[in-house]
């Protein structure tokens, strides 16, 4: 199937073509045709699977080409909602990508930067306005933005924001909308919360899942090294100094991926760290910096596990195992991506046995475990019941030999503990704790 029979307009055709795109993903052929229909759609779909492209093709062709209409100040013709500012600044591109040659009209608002040229922007009127839930509170708040015209309302990662505390602030945008509106949400995962939510604002979704909830790309490796928790960094070393290509590594905490990146720049690895408190210039540059081969070594949290469209990365490390097995979905979903093949690897010391028997769990699968010469744990990881490697974990050879590691990696040290997890799991659900 090609992007032709899907029934967009031409001048959205001239523009995949121009990006090298011919044929849809699973998720495009199956949510196009159903939203060009004008159909509410609750479509499951993990990251790296086009669905940005499944919502923002049909979308333009609604606004620019079956309805047109010029938007008046103030008053967006459509929302994007999306949990993370990367995620939305993304979303922005891509627009901007499909619609150059509708003259389409949108703009991003989200937290980290100033409010006055997003004031701006909106005034001047934008068809599309893609945003994260707590900047347009901040919006919604100063009456720089009207709600009321909204036609189309797409929720991009549901569950993600959900996860973050964002469902008092969705609920409360959702009382500024029309009720007449055709709602898409798109979640990775259908949690009773999902449902329920689903429920209460749209109108007999079309209901798309494209792949297993919970599911990896098939194209991934996942490999796990036993070490000791005192000895993470210096196997992360190890691992970064046998190959040079790019790896994103994942940590818990924010002082921990700062500490690690600047160990990884003192080894003499081009590093840079991502995550909740570094400003939005800052992080905008990393990754910039990241996807442009500037710096090898992105040290990320959590932040970074959803959204993050990074083509061809080769490998992603988990220096700390994830408290929330799901999560490990979302961070190894940045590599294998369209097809290419992908390196998931996990540095897990004795204490994190019970999170790797979560993600074997969820994954259904078993994960190899190979110990790295030098760097055997003085007790090997136990899992069911049993030692992992059915006894003496085998030392793999060399790093480049045992996973042929394609990237450099990054991550937190300072590991959250399970009751500071738990701790951290029951606060309420409110948006100021991660506003966007």
């Amino acid at each position: 199937m090609s992007f032709e029979h899907l029934g967009l307009a031409p001048a959205l055709l001239r523009a995949l073509a121009e990006e090298g795109y011919t044929e849809p993903t699973p998720i495009q052929a199956a949510a196009i045709p159903a939203a060009l229909a004008g159909n509410d759609l609750l479509a499951g779909a993990q990251t790296g699977t086009g669905k940005t492209a499944a919502f923002a093709l049909p979308l333009l062709d609604r606004l620019y080409v079956t309805s047109r209409r010029k938007a008046e100040p103030k008053m967006p013709r459509a929302l994007v909602l999306t949990p993370t500012r990367e995620l939305a600044a993304q979303v922005g591109e891509s627009v901007r990508a499909y619609g150059k040659y509708l003259g389409a009209r949108s703009t991003t608002v989200f937290g980290g930067v100033g409010m006055q040229p997003q004031i701006d922007k909106l005034q001047r009127g934008v068809e599309i306005l893609v945003a994260t839930p707590g900047r347009l509170i901040d919006h919604i708040d100063r009456r720089s933005v009207n709600l009321s015209g909204i036609e189309v309302l797409i929720l991009d990662e549901a569950d993600r924001m959900l996860d973050m505390g964002f469902l008092p602030a969705i609920k409360r945008i959702l009382g500024a909308l029309p009720r007449q509106r055709i709602t898409w949400l798109f979640s990775a995962t259908f949690a009773e919360e999902i449902k329920a939510l689903a429920a209460q604002f749209m109108r007999n979704p079309v209901q798309i899942q494209v792949a297993k909830p919970n599911s990896v790309a098939t194209t991934v490796t996942h490999r796990v090294h036993p070490v000791d928790a005192s000895r993470k960094r210096d196997l992360l070393l190890h691992l970064l100094q046998n190959d040079a290509r790019q790896t994103l590594v994942f940590g818990r905490t924010k002082h921990g991926a700062d500490k690690l990146t600047k160990i990884l720049e003192k080894a003499g690895l081009r590093a840079a760290a991502i995550h909740g408190n570094k400003s939005q210039s800052q992080r905008t540059r990393a990754l910039a910096d990241f996807k442009s081969g500037k710096i090898a070594v992105l040290v990320a949290t959590d932040i970074a596990a959803r959204g993050l469209d990074i083509d061809q990365l080769p490998m992603v490390i988990n220096h700390d195992l994830p408290m929330v097995a799901e999560d490990y979905v979302h961070r190894i979903g940045r590599t294998g991506r369209a097809g290419a093949e992908g390196l998931a690897i996990s540095l897990v010391s004795h204490e994190e046995e019970g999170q790797l028997r979560d993600i074997r769990r969820l994954l259904k699968q078993d994960i190899a475990i190979e110990a790295v010469a030098g760097f055997e744990p003085e007790r090997p990881l136990r899992l069911d019941g049993a030692t992992s490697q059915r006894g003496t974990p085998r030392a793999a050879k060399s790093p480049r030999h045992a996973h042929r590691p394609h990237g450099h990696g990054k991550a937190g040290h300072g590991a959250e503990t399970p009751h500071a997890a738990k701790k951290r799991k029951r606060r309420p659900n409110n948006p100021r704790f991660s506003r966007a």
